[in-house]
C-alpha cells in the first residue's frame, strides 16, 4: 500500500493505494472516509489498483474553509487521477461518492471506465431537508463539534436491519464521523445536501456501462430516486438490496463485491 496526499482544487486529498492491475477509483460518502471501503480494498486488491480517497475536508485530507461546486468536486477526484499518472479507472461511488461519480461520467468520459453508483441520487434535496441541514451546518460551524450523530445521522446512513442485527457498524460509523473536523464537515454538508443540483440532464450524458446500487431501507434516497437517477442514464442497470439502507458498500460489502466483480467482468475490454 502506498499513501499519497495530492493538491488538487479542494485542498489536499489524502489517498491509499492499494494492489495491482486495472484503477478502480472508490468514492466515499458524506461525513465518510476511506475506511468506508476497507472490504473492497481487501477483496480487489489482488486483482485490481484500488485508489481509496478521502473525500474534500474529510478524513485525513486537507479542511475545508468554503463551500463548493459538484463540478469542482469532480475536478478534484480527476486531479487525483492526474496526479498519479492514470488516463482512466473504474468509479465505485457510495452516496455523495455515487452523484460525484455520476458527474465525473458525464463530463470526463474518456477518464472513466466503468461506473458502479451506490445510493445515489440525481435530485435536489427536499426542501425542508435543505432548510434543516443549513441550519445543522451553520449550528456545527459554531459549536465547533458534530451534532446529533447517533440520533439524526446513523438512522440517514444505516438501514434499520443493520442497526438492529450490526452495532459494531454503527459504532464504527460514528467513529468514522468523529474523526473529521466538524467545520470543515459542515462546508461539505451544504455543498452536497443544501446546494445539490438536479443532475438528470446532465446523467443523460453519461455512455459508460453504469450499474446503479439501490438500498430497500435507505432513509436518505428511497428506492423511486435512485430509480429516477438510473432511468437518466442510457443503459444503467438496476440493482435494490434488501435489508440494506444507504451505505451499500459498508452494509453488504460481500452482495456488492460480488455486483461489481460481474458487472466489471461483463465490461472488460468494452
Amino acid at each position: 500500500m502506498a499513501t499519497h496526499d495530492i493538491a488538487t482544487g479542494l485542498g489536499t486529498l489524502h489517498v491509499q493505494v492499494t494492489g495491482s492491475g486495472d484503477p478502480i477509483l472508490l468514492l466515499p460518502s458524506l461525513l465518510t472516509d476511506h475506511t468506508l471501503y476497507t472490504a473492497q480494498v481487501a477483496h480487489f486488491a489482488g486483482r485490481y489498483t484500488t485508489i481509496a480517497v478521502d473525500p474534500p475536508g474529510q478524513g485525513g485530507s486537507e479542511p475545508l474553509h468554503r463551500t463548493f461546486t459538484f463540478e469542482e468536486s469532480a475536478r478534484a477526484y480527476v486531479d487525483v487521477l492526474d496526479a498519479l499518472g492514470l488516463p482512466w479507472a473504474h468509479l465505485v461511488g457510495n452516496s455523495w461518492g455515487a452523484m460525484i461519480g455520476g458527474t465525473i461520467s458525464a463530463t470526463f468520459p474518456d477518464r472513466v471506465g466503468c461506473a458502479v453508483l451506490l445510493n445515489g441520487t440525481a435530485s435536489e434535496g427536499p426542501r425542508w431537508d435543505r432548510l434543516q441541514l443549513a441550519l445543522a451546518a451553520r449550528m456545527t460551524r459554531l459549536a465547533g463539534r458534530p451534532l446529533f450523530v447517533r440520533s439524526t445521522v446513523v438512522p440517514r446512513f444505516l438501514g434499520a436491519t443493520t442497526r438492529r442485527q450490526r452495532p459494531e457498524l454503527v459504532d464504527g460509523l460514528v467513529t468514522m464521523i468523529r474523526r473529521n473536523d466538524a467545520r470543515s464537515a459542515s462546508f461539505a454538508v451544504e455543498s452536497i445536501v443544501v446546494r445539490r443540483p438536479d443532475q438528470h440532464a446532465l446523467f443523460a450524458r453519461i455512455a459508460v456501462p453504469t450499474l446503479v446500487v439501490a438500498g430497500r431501507e435507505d432513509a436518505s434516497f428511497p428506492v423511486p430516486e435512485v430509480r429516477r437517477m438510473a432511468e437518466a442514464i442510457p443503459g444503467a442497470q438496476v440493482v435494490v438490496l434488501d435489508e440494506i439502507g444507504h451505505l451499500a458498500a459498508y452494509e453488504a460489502p460481500e452482495t456488492v463485491n460480488a455486483l461489481i466483480d460481474g458487472f466489471l467482468d461483463r465490461h472488460r475490454g468494452q
